[in-house]
């Protein structure tokens, strides 16, 4: 396949709050309009942001790049693979454009230095004026390997402010495509683990005031010549990325909308090239198939919807009765929840699966996140833990020691119970062997 040519742009900020999720929604949600097939991408192990940009782009799913997980190779490889028959491409990055996890290591710069992509840049001029040339000028400088193809002024407040920005930014002599005026209502509502992903948040008619705005007030014409480039194909040998050798397993995810909904797109993916994938609610059905060869429990709020998924006792039983059997089951954050013995809510003490002697407290909350790393079976396994709930007591030990992006231990637990892998991380399973993972 010949190399085409196409717009593609990573959206970054100087911090996080600078509007990155808004303004990279409604420029997706603009091109899609106009016809256009838009390959969204993430930096970074988010899962919400993701919601929002396949809300826009025509339910076409979100991919997340992320190079502490996976290697530069491979991050190239899922770009190629995903943006292979898009018209645009567009990349939301992370926190600040050179934040990473060791220095600008694993930063929305990295990844736009890995994959040769211009780089607009949203800038909340709230409480600026002509400062930000210095602002836009540092920048612009600050990596050579990093292209500014422009910038976004977000949260303008009149049309003399954006007169001023638009002189400081031909000052410094990087373009600028537009001045997107202060608007509370375009503001995405924050909610428990981050933002707001309920349906009514995603398809409501703040989307179309939101695309007005967008369109209204940047050049997409000069956006878009400024960044059309090069584009290197995936050089698979079929429709499918298959990182994965198939294995014909009866593989069964548990999926909803908000108790387990953490999956990576590539994840669902990989399983999908092992073998046949089939989806359960465990808020509503109320057995696992009987010819399962592995059941994931992604990560998402079952402590949002305790009540009703503690109320499915037939589930409850046949999860705890493949365990028992052997059965294969990952449980990844919330999933682990659900394999727990109790957890703790509103001065209830709810009982779960039972499958880990583990009791979960989700009443005496606080945060816990940061990227995770451990050896097992084999194999390096990174991830990524972010949760409120933690362990009350537990009479299982972790089967490892886990580690920090730099190396420093950490007192996450890995937990291993028959065929059960479970913890609070979120793994990462692009380079790995899911086999190995059980010791096969």
């Amino acid at each position: 396949m010949q190399n085409r040519v196409i717009p593609q742009f990573l959206i970054a900020a100087p911090t996080s709050g600078c509007g990155k999720t808004t303004v990279a929604r409604g420029i997706m949600a603009v091109l899609a309009q106009r016809g256009m097939k838009v390959q969204p991408f993430k930096c970074g192990p988010d899962y919400i942001d993701t919601k929002f940009h396949t809300s826009v782009c025509n339910g076409r799913a979100s991919v997340n790049l992320d190079t502490f997980m996976a290697s530069g190779s491979h991050v190239r490889e899922l770009y190629a693979h995903y943006g292979s028959d898009a018209d645009v491409c567009v990349l939301e990055g992370m926190m600040g454009m050179f934040d990473g996890y060791d220095r600008s290591r694993g930063s929305s710069a990295e990844i736009a230095g890995l994959l040769d992509l211009p780089v607009i840049l949203v800038v909340d001029a709230r409480s600026s004026a002509y400062s930000v040339a210095a602002l836009i000028n540092g920048y612009d400088t600050f990596d050579p390997r990093v292209h500014l193809a422009g910038v976004l002024f977000n949260k303008v407040g009149s049309a003399s402010h954006a007169a001023i920005l638009r002189e400081a930014c031909a000052d410094t002599g990087v373009e600028c495509f537009g001045c997107i005026p202060k608007d509370d209502s375009l503001d995405v509502n924050e909610r428990y683990l981050g933002l707001d992903v309920r349906e009514d948040k995603l398809e409501s008619k703040d989307k179309l005031h939101l695309e007005t705005i967008i369109r209204e007030n940047i050049d997409f014409d000069a956006l878009l010549q400024k960044c059309t480039c090069p584009f290197t194909p995936w050089n698979g040998n079929d429709g499918k990325i298959a990182f994965q050798e198939s294995t014909n397993w009866n593989i069964v995810v548990a999926r909803n909308k908000e108790s387990f909904t953490f999956i990576y797109q590539e994840h669902l993916d990989i399983l999908q090239g092992m073998g046949r994938v089939t989806f359960i609610d465990p808020e509503s059905d109320h057995e696992i198939p009987q010819e399962t060869d592995l059941l994931y429990l992604p990560g998402g709020y079952p402590e949002k919807n305790m009540e009703v998924l503690c109320k499915n006792h037939a589930l409850l039983k046949s999860v705890a009765d493949y365990a028992e059997s052997g059965g294969r089951i990952l449980g990844e954050c919330g999933g682990m929840i659900y394999l727990s013995n109790t957890v703790r809510q509103r001065g209830s003490q709810m009982r779960m699966t039972g499958v880990l002697p583990i009791d979960i407290d989700a009443e005496n909350c606080k945060l816990k996140l940061g990227y995770r790393q451990f050896e097992y079976n084999g194999q390096l396994l990174r991830g990524h833990e972010f949760h409120y709930t933690q362990m009350a007591q537990t009479a299982l030990s972790s089967v490892v020691q886990v580690y920090s992006a730099k190396g420093r231990p950490v007192d996450t637990p890995i937990f291993r119970y028959k065929n059960v892998i479970a913890s609070y991380t979120h793994l990462y399973w692009g380079e790995i062997d899911l086999l190995k993972l059980f010791g096969e």
